[in-house]
């Protein structure tokens, strides 16, 4: 079966269930698929969405980000995984739904946990180009149908998951270059 996923944006520290989710967003409020690779290219709604709350612009920029599958782990000292916990009375509430803004500016998606950053504004002739954000934060990825599964990239999905990451304008000092380009 095909998993699904949620972008979800994290509490600054580990907490009880109730604290650990600060907002997340739901794919179908933008038309899109839950599965990963439904959403998962550049300049889609559902994607910018997110890309919005955690720029300059956003209430949650610079926050700990995670695209949670539900097939995902468990957390720790939890029967449940982030993706299940949205659908919580408490965490139901937290769901954010951003207006759709263009966010081609922000051509830099920067981790502040590794001090590194991806530039998204690639050069293809692809009508879908894979946007690196959900694949860098995925958990649970390889485990259900609609996953990221090109050999040659895995090592690197979900190695930003849970991390404090923004898109930006401008490049950070002392910050350097992930090269990745996700392929169909």
């Amino acid at each position: 079966m095909g998993q699904g996923y949620r972008a979800i944006i994290l509490a600054s520290k580990q907490g009880k269930e109730d604290e650990l989710i600060r907002t997340w967003v739901d794919s179908h409020s933008y038309g899109n698929g839950y599965k990963l690779m439904e959403h998962s290219y550049i300049r889609n709604s559902y994607v910018e969405a997110v890309e919005y709350l955690i720029s300059p612009m956003g209430m949650f920029h610079k926050s700990r980000v995670v695209w949670a599958g539900d097939y995902a782990d468990s957390e720790k000292g939890l029967t449940e995984n982030l993706n299940s916990l949205t659908f919580t009375d408490v965490n139901e509430g937290k769901v954010s739904r951003p207006a759709h803004y263009d966010m081609s500016p922000f051509r830099y998606i920067v981790n502040h946990t590794q001090k590194i950053y991806v530039d998204k504004n690639v050069e293809s002739k692809e009508r879908f180009i894979v946007h690196p954000l959900p694949l860098l934060t995925a958990e649970g990825n390889g485990r259900g149908g609609g996953d990221y599964r090109d050999g040659a990239m895995m090592s690197l999905v979900g190695t930003w998951a849970r991390d404090r990451i923004s898109v930006e304008k401008e490049i950070p000092d002392g910050y350097s270059l992930l090269a990745c380009e996700f392929s169909r």
